[in-house]
Order: C-alpha cells, then sequence, then structure tokens
C-alpha cells in the first residue's frame, strides 16, 4: 500500500510539470512553422519564387515566431493568442502559396 501511494505521488509530481509546460506550448503551430519553412525553401531551390519573394515570406515567417515568442513570455498561450497565431499562420501559408504559384520566376 505504501509503495502504491508513493508511486501515485511520484507520477502526481512528474505529470505537473508536463501540464504546465503542455499548455505553454503549440505542437500544431510548430508543426505548420516548419512545413511552411520547408515551402519556401523548396520554392527557393525550385525557382518558383523571386529573390524578392523569398525575402518577404522569410520576414513574415520571423514576425510569426517574434509574435509566438510575445505570447509565451508569461509562461503561457491562451485560447485568443493560439486563435491569433493560427490565424497568421493560415494567411502566411496563403501567401506562399500565391507567391510559389504566380508568374514570377528567378532567373
Amino acid at each position: 500500500m505504501a509503495i502504491s501511494r508513493a508511486m501515485l505521488f511520484v507520477a502526481l509530481a512528474l505529470s505537473l510539470p508536463t501540464a504546465a509546460f503542455a499548455a505553454m506550448r503549440d505542437p500544431g503551430a510548430n508543426h505548420r512553422q516548419r512545413h511552411e519553412q520547408a515551402r519556401i525553401l523548396q520554392g527557393a531551390k525550385s525557382g518558383e519564387l523571386t529573390r524578392a519573394e523569398l525575402r518577404r515570406l522569410e520576414m513574415e515567417q520571423r514576425a510569426i515566431r517574434r509574435q509566438e515568442r510575445a505570447y509565451r513570455s508569461d509562461g503561457k498561450l491562451t485560447i485568443e493568442e493560439r486563435r491569433d497565431l493560427h490565424g497568421d499562420l493560415r494567411a502566411a501559408s496563403r501567401r506562399i502559396y500565391e507567391e510559389k504559384h504566380d508568374a514570377e520566376r528567378r532567373n
């Protein structure tokens, strides 16, 4: 009986920091950011993006990462902040698509 209580206490103690950390991070946003970065790099390599387009898209991605850091600076990511972040990621994704599929090509 004493062993099971001790195990329960240890499990609870280990889960608290994990739960707090999970509330602070958004795996979905992180995955999307990595995916968008890969799309931008692929567009640069294939010539679908001009240097100016590449620069603008990279600046937009940096701005989103800065915004995410600012949101997380208090140790949590609220639902409103998460919603805003995902909205910005959706808009950035559309711009990547538009820039990759326009008539401009890098020489």
